[in-house]
């Protein structure tokens, strides 16, 4: 096991793997821009390094100065946490140049599930259904329109690199797709410096499902069941919960299944998730697949009780998976809703600045991981989410009910958060139902708004 890691991130993450860390008896090292100084991971850590100025361009993407902090400090190992580098190959092969253990696949499974269409390609090969389209990327505005005429509209442009939603369109027609697709390319370019996309068939109300994968180095996988991510806003997850109330165990097994028979065909190991649409009639179709920790983790932690930041780093340690398929059973039912400083009532504008009063909830079945507490200045250079609030109970509705009494408890003030919005969906009938699709966060944010 590893004396020393050192952690490449900041916020909850970054507080979640030091506790991880400590009770596994390894120190840590934490470090920080300058806009973080005062952040909980920099409090808690066994040692802290200031690595640059506030833009995550001088600081937590800053691929030398995390590598001197890491050779300063002396590490064995360096876990990425999610966002930033975590899945950028080229840091992996880095750290594993420097001796640096990288907590994480290998950097040539990240280059392969960095392609989407070769990742497309290598799960068809194993039998696991994908969505119709461009089995290459898409050059022209006029190949797109061939290809849009062959799989019928609405289609999607999806960048080839990457994810977030970012170089993602949807077309009704071809007028729609001659800009669209010119869009795509350009934020694709933008945001990942590949402006290659390409085209699928637009599943039309699907449900959003992954499953999470741990991999041992001694060709041992297997799946800790399903996360439904369906309550999204823009491409990004606002609630997620486990199991997922769509699947019934037989297409559960199916699915799981396929998501182990996937990662092992690539050879994959460490943990990553496998994604999935299900569309009305339950038909389903891999979309991608995650080489990292899910920031929506809790949930599955929850219901089968293993904690997937020790499973990470006991796998880069080079230890076996202690269970098979068969041992791992799950309990109750998780859901996270993901606290961001955002204005719901003013199209989710972001709302940094200094947090006044905080009282997080607590009591039974309730988990928060937070980095932020009463007087501290939420930044604006970074992603917005503050908090993750996860409850669990031995069933859906109650741990709805948990939730609703938590969301009630939590005070963050003066800042604008998504509290609102989550109480709103906590107590909305098509929620409390089970009857989501990935369209739900808009039209329940509309219909708020009328």
């Amino acid at each position: 096991m590893f004396s020393k890691i050192l952690i490449a991130n900041r916020g909850e993450i970054a507080l979640r793997v030091i506790r991880a860390c400590k009770e596994l008896g390894i120190r840590t090292v934490a470090v920080y821009s300058e806009a973080d100084v005062n952040s909980l991971h920099v409090r808690f850590a066994d040692e802290a390094i200031c690595i640059g100025a506030s833009s995550s361009a001088n600081s937590y993407l800053n691929i030398p100065g995390i590598i001197s902090a890491a050779e300063i400090t002396d590490v064995e190992a360096l876990h990425p946490g999610y966002g930033f580098l975590a899945e950028n190959p080229h840091f992996a092969e880095v750290c594993e140049s420097c001796q640096i253990k990288f907590i994480g696949p290998k950097s040539d499974s990240m280059k392969l599930l960095g392609n989407k269409m070769a990742t497309k390609e290598a799960m068809k090969k194993v039998g696991i259904p994908t969505v119709p389209g461009s089995d290459t990327a898409v050059k022209t505005k006029e190949d797109a329109l061939a290809i849009a005429k062959i799989i019928k509209y609405p289609v999607i442009i999806k960048a080839t690199a990457g994810g977030g939603g970012k170089g993602m369109r949807v077309a009704h027609n071809d007028v729609r797709l001659a800009s669209a697709f010119y869009m795509a390319q350009s934020e694709a370019e933008a945001a990942f410096g590949i402006p290659d996309v390409y085209i699928e068939k637009y599943i039309e109300r699907p449900r959003h499902i992954e499953f999470q994968i741990l991999a041992d180095a001694h060709d041992h996988i297997i799946h800790l069941g399903e996360r439904d991510c369906t309550i999204q806003r823009r491409h990004q997850k606002l609630v997620e919960e486990s199991p997922s109330p769509l699947l019934n165990s037989k297409l559960r097994k199916k699915i799981g299944e396929l998501a182990v028979k996937g990662a092992k065909h690539i050879k994959y190991v460490n943990a990553g998730t496998m994604e999935f649409l299900v569309d009305q009639e339950f038909n389903f179709f891999f979309m991608e697949m995650n080489a990292r920790i899910q920031v929506e983790h809790p949930v599955t932690e929850m219901v089968t009780g293993i904690d997937l930041i020790k499973e990470q780093i006991r796998i880069a340690a080079g230890d076996k998976l202690g269970y098979n398929q068969d041992d791992i059973t799950f309990k109750g039912h998780a859901i996270e809703c993901r606290i961001n400083a955002e204005d719901p009532e003013n199209n989710f504008m972001p709302s940094p600045g200094k947090i006044e009063t905080y009282h997080a909830p607590g009591g039974r079945g309730v988990r928060v991981d937070s980095h932020v507490y009463a007087g501290y200045e939420i930044p604006p250079h970074y992603d917005s989410m503050i908090a993750k609030l996860i409850t669990h109970g031995r069933t859906r509705n109650e741990a709805i009910y948990t939730m609703q009494r938590a969301l009630d408890e939590y005070v963050v003030s003066p800042v604008k958060t998504t509290l609102t919005f989550h109480r709103r969906v906590m107590s909305d009938d098509a929620f409390l139902r089970g009857e989501i699709d990935t369209g739900y966060a808009e039209r329940i944010t509309q219909e708020a708004e009328i």
